[in-house]
């Protein structure tokens, strides 16, 4: 049986985390080893945008011995993830060639949003629980360091998911500066996350009730997974007994609760953090049940590498979900967030997937860079809300600073950038001159992907959505668009060039549009 080893290792805000997986497609992923070291790396880069030295020096320290590890469980490849600590450093440049160099371990920093879909893959992992559980109305928590990522599921659906700070570890070191007593802490912890808690709640949720909490955490969930509340079924409680639960910590001191939960003394404070956050959601959302499944960042980095290289069978784990069509979902939320008109979009979505799908052997760009385009002609309305005669910018800039869960920045600004040139003439060094700094690979795929939107609206001026039939086909130099329709096309016949010359000069494929009459 062929199978992969694999670490997968993730650098915290507060912990250094290595674990080892054997990864086949017969047994799925398995787990088999987990090292963990605390280290406090959050606690420099929020405070002073640095991560100090001796830091660096343990980081690189501990990293050595990771490779140890590895070599004795002879991996056969390894994947490093940065996050908020490392993500919030001003020289994270600087820092990760250091770290390369110093260790032979390259860390990629990731993004808020692909950081939580990595976590929220982790869960997904688990297959049948998961899915029953999101069938109802489910708040899906992720409690990091720097912060909280809450995500809104509704049969089987996602419905929005925000980002919401301060995390457990930044709240630390917040209240570092706050003098105050024990008994003050759950008030002041109120203080700090409840106004962002009620206003997700009136902006998302309104009066409807969420039924569950899916916790990923790095402190309560570890209290659920030893089952130390005796619940009937490990990792799963109702939040009257875990109210209870909170309420008792308040009585205890710390010596106390490390010895009942047999956690380091030095955990308790994040612990008691972390609980108090949970408290205050479960009484803002109304839910009745809380999972804790216990996963990390890891288990979804070992999801992900097995998705990648065709290590899992299609129906390993009972796994059935669909994580493209919640990035889709999450475009659009956005939509309905901006008041936009689904149909004026839907069609523009249609035509240029049709396009992309016939393109396949010209364009030489990925299923990603698909998706990619189907988000741009789902966001490519939004910025009406702000202005219609401006509303391409409006976009861009709405989807540069809405964080679209699964995407990277980079590829947030590839879907930005489509969306601009999508009605605007195409700047050709402004694209890689503007904030978002895009490589040479990127302007290749905007510049392929604006000339297929920018042939989609040019079919589609008028929003009214007027062919019933769209084929497209490749002969010598031509792209033939067949169209059958019964409708008046002479708006779109008069200005298809506008939005064809760019395509030809892309692609040096002439575009040319074909009517037939409908028999509907």
């Amino acid at each position: 049986m062929a199978y992969k080893t694999f670490a997968a290792i993730d650098v915290g805000s507060y912990e250094l985390a290595m674990k080892i997986y054997e990864i086949s497609t017969k047994n799925g992923i398995k787990q088999i080893d987990h090292i963990r070291h605390k280290i406090e790396l959050g606690t420099d880069s929020y405070f002073t945008g640095k991560i100090s030295n001796d830091r660096v020096d343990e980081l690189c320290r501990l990293l050595g011995e990771f490779t140890e590890i590895m070599k004795s469980y002879k991996v056969d490849d390894c994947k490093a993830y940065g996050t908020s600590a490392i993500r919030e450093t001003q020289n994270s440049i600087i820092l990760l060639d250091q770290i390369q160099t110093r260790t032979g371990i390259r860390i990629e920093v990731l993004s808020n949003s692909e950081q939580r879909f990595l976590d929220y893959k982790s869960v997904a992992s688990k297959g049948r629980d998961f899915q029953n559980i999101i069938e109802k109305s489910t708040a899906f928590v992720d409690i990091g360091g720097g912060s909280i990522q809450i995500s809104l599921f509704d049969e089987d659906s996602l419905v929005t998911s925000q980002n919401i700070r301060p995390g457990v570890l930044r709240m630390r070191e917040e209240l570092t500066r706050v003098s105050y007593k024990s008994h003050q802490l759950e008030d002041i912890v109120e203080e700090m996350v409840c106004d962002s808690l009620e206003s997700f709640k009136e902006m998302f949720i309104h009066d409807k009730k969420i039924q569950n909490i899916i916790l990923v955490d790095d402190y309560v969930s570890l209290i659920l997974q030893r089952d130390y509340l005796e619940t009937n079924k490990r990792g799963h409680v109702n939040t009257e007994t875990f109210l209870q639960f909170v309420d008792t910590l308040k009585k205890k001191k710390t010596q106390e609760i490390a010895l009942s939960l047999g956690l380091a003394q030095e955990n308790i404070a994040l612990l008691n953090l972390s609980a108090l956050m949970i408290k205050h959601l479960v009484k803002i959302l109304g839910a009745e049940m809380l999972w804790a499944p216990g996963v990390c960042l890891c288990d979804g980095m070992a999801y992900e590498y097995a998705e990648n290289n065709k290590l899992l069978a299609s129906d390993a784990d009972g796994v059935s979900h669909d994580f493209e069509q919640d990035i889709l979902d999450c475009a659009r939320d956005i939509n309905r967030r901006y008041q936009s008109v689904e149909h004026r979009t839907r069609e523009r979505e249609k035509i240029a997937l049709n396009i992309f799908d016939s393109l396949e052997k010209k364009h030489g760009l990925s299923k990603r860079d698909r998706l990619l385009l189907q988000l741009a002609a789902i966001l490519s309305e939004c910025g009406r809300y702000i202005s219609l005669s401006n509303a391409a910018e409006s976009s861009y800039n709405i989807i540069l600073a809405t964080e679209i869960i699964g995407l990277s920045h980079l590829e947030r600004a590839i879907v930005a950038n489509l969306v601009r040139y999508s009605t605007e003439t195409f700047e050709y060094h402004e694209v890689l001159g503007r904030v978002t700094k895009l490589d040479k690979t990127s302007y290749l795929r905007i510049a392929k992907l604006t000339a297929i939107i920018r042939l989609a609206e040019g079919l589609d001026l008028s929003h009214k959505g007027k062919f019933d039939n769209l084929n497209v086909s490749i002969e010598s130099d031509t792209l033939i668009l067949h169209i059958e329709t019964n409708a008046d096309m002479t708006l779109e016949f008069g200005l298809f060039g506008r939005y064809a010359t760019f395509f030809e000069e892309v692609y040096n494929i002439k575009p040319v549009i074909r009517q037939k009459k409908s028999n509907i």
